[in-house]
């Protein structure tokens, strides 16, 4: 728990062609930042459903005869994870498949359901069977539910997204040929539309649109259900009318987990990193020589602060790209062999330098205390390490592992404790509001509990008209 971990990402098509699987494989691979312990998929056709998911990166569960062997439709979601709620266990991998009298659905979902709990020993109380242990299980099971008491898909979908709370965003693929997309009331999670020239696509970030060649179109709002069919999109407006104020993006999608490359609800994420690199040296100037960021999600603070000091950038580590982020490893040993192999120092540019070290987060400080003492090995005169996020203060109920505060060093340590703790010569995290200036073109405002204790800013109103 080096990082913070978040829990998936989804994927989804609805095309004019029968290129759904392979355009999903590749989305998914684009999105596999999102989550590393398992990846699955679910196609449609002819009406039937089928999927196959197992525990591993994408391309490992994927290969070229896996892939020829699903069937060639024209809707397909996709769904890769990180165990949040239940877990790393093929059974917990998504998407998940529920069968009624009456038809199949398959559900990918990305978030944290907070009544899952409760959810399923109702559930269980009127017949139904669980073979998992992951929330998206429920939540797949609840649309069975009401799909069969509603006697309709999309009225049974929308029955049971009123009994979820907490954080998801969901693609549902039918087997009446639909894919359906929802995003929950507070517009927690991220969850983006493109059109391209043989259909529509849904994705969790829109740098997965790009790369397969949809054009971005906009943000999924909050409460918002969004219906494919035939290649065409119909929209069904909030189910949750008059909650404007409880809505607000989780600010660690721009601090952390999303790609560079990605915009989400208005604001790009390089430019919000940027942002944050830039308020950090107005905030914490120090007099060093260069100016070295963590890679990766610390490149882009690194560059503004860069800019703002006038310190020259200057790469302080060579990144081996076939390690995968260290939060992903799910035991300590693992996690503690991927760091020792992940980043190697570049000597010859810190050599006798005073170094301003810029990353995303300190959440134990392990992480920070072996990077500063790699550079220091390495030559470096002086490491002044600076944060782009505030210090981790409270638990999170909404998808990431902060599951304990007594976890978190912020709560244990004094500022000057933790600049003892990791080795560096001075340590400066980014304030709250400095954070909140960074992001300030989200256009749903943002969740900031893990660092304040509140959970949400106010969405700016004409979002929603």
């Amino acid at each position: 728990m080096r990082k913070l971990n978040e829990e998936c990402a989804v994927f989804g098509v609805c095309l004019t062609s029968a290129e759904a699987v392979g355009v999903t494989y590749n989305g998914l691979l684009a999105l596999q930042h999102r989550g590393q312990e398992s990846a699955g998929i679910a196609t449609v056709h002819d009406c039937k459903i089928t999927c196959y998911k197992n525990n591993g990166l994408v391309s490992e569960v994927f290969s070229e005869d896996k892939l020829e062997s699903l069937p060639k439709g024209k809707i397909a979601i996709g769904h890769c994870r990180y165990s949040t709620t239940g877990g790393n266990v093929r059974k917990n991998a998504g998407p998940f498949l529920s069968e009624y009298l009456t038809g199949r659905i398959a559900t990918a979902h990305n978030g944290n359901i907070s009544n899952a709990p409760q959810l399923r020993d109702e559930l269980k109380r009127n017949g139904l069977q669980f073979y998992a242990t992951s929330d998206s299980e429920v939540v797949a099971s609840l649309f069975a539910y009401y799909i069969l008491k509603e006697r309709d898909t999309l009225s049974g979908i929308k029955k049971a997204v009123k009994r979820l709370t907490g954080a998801y965003c969901l693609v549902i693929a039918t087997g009446e040929n639909s894919l359906i997309a929802v995003r929950d009331p507070t517009g927690f999670r991220p969850l983006c539309i493109g059109r391209g020239t043989d259909g529509y696509a849904v994705a969790s970030e829109s740098c997965a649109l790009e790369v397969c060649g949809f054009e971005f179109v906009r943000d999924v709002l909050p409460g918002e259900i969004i219906v494919l069919k035939n290649g065409e999109l119909t929209r069904h407006g909030s189910m949750f009318e008059g909650k404007e104020e409880n809505r607000g993006l989780c600010i660690f999608e721009y601090v952390y987990f999303a790609r560079s490359d990605s915009k989400i609800d208005g604001l790009s994420v390089f430019e919000a990193r940027y942002n944050m690199g830039l308020i950090l040296a107005e905030e914490y100037p120090v007099d060093a020589d260069i100016v070295c960021g963590v890679p990766d999600s610390g490149m882009d603070a690194a560059s503004g602060y860069s800019a703002k000091s006038g310190l020259p950038l200057a790469a302080g580590f060579v990144k081996n790209r076939y390690i995968g982020r260290s939060f992903i490893y799910p035991t300590q040993s693992r996690r503690d062999s991927a760091v020792r192999q992940k980043l190697n120092p570049l000597a010859v540019n810190i050599r006798d330098k005073k170094v301003v070290l810029v990353d995303d987060s300190i959440v134990r400080g392990t992480t920070s205390e072996k990077i500063v003492r790699t550079l220091k090995n390495a030559g470096a005169k002086e490491v002044h390490m600076r944060i782009s996020s505030p210090p981790f203060l409270h638990v999170c109920h909404y998808g990431t592992d902060i599951d304990s505060e007594e976890n978190l060093v912020a709560n244990q340590m004094s500022l000057d404790d933790i600049r003892r703790k990791i080795g560096a010569d001075s340590l400066g995290f980014i304030s709250i509001d400095g954070l909140k200036d960074a992001c300030g073109k989200c256009l749903l405002g943002f969740c900031t509990e893990c660092f304040t204790g509140e959970a949400s800013t106010r969405a700016k109103k004409d979002v929603f008209e």
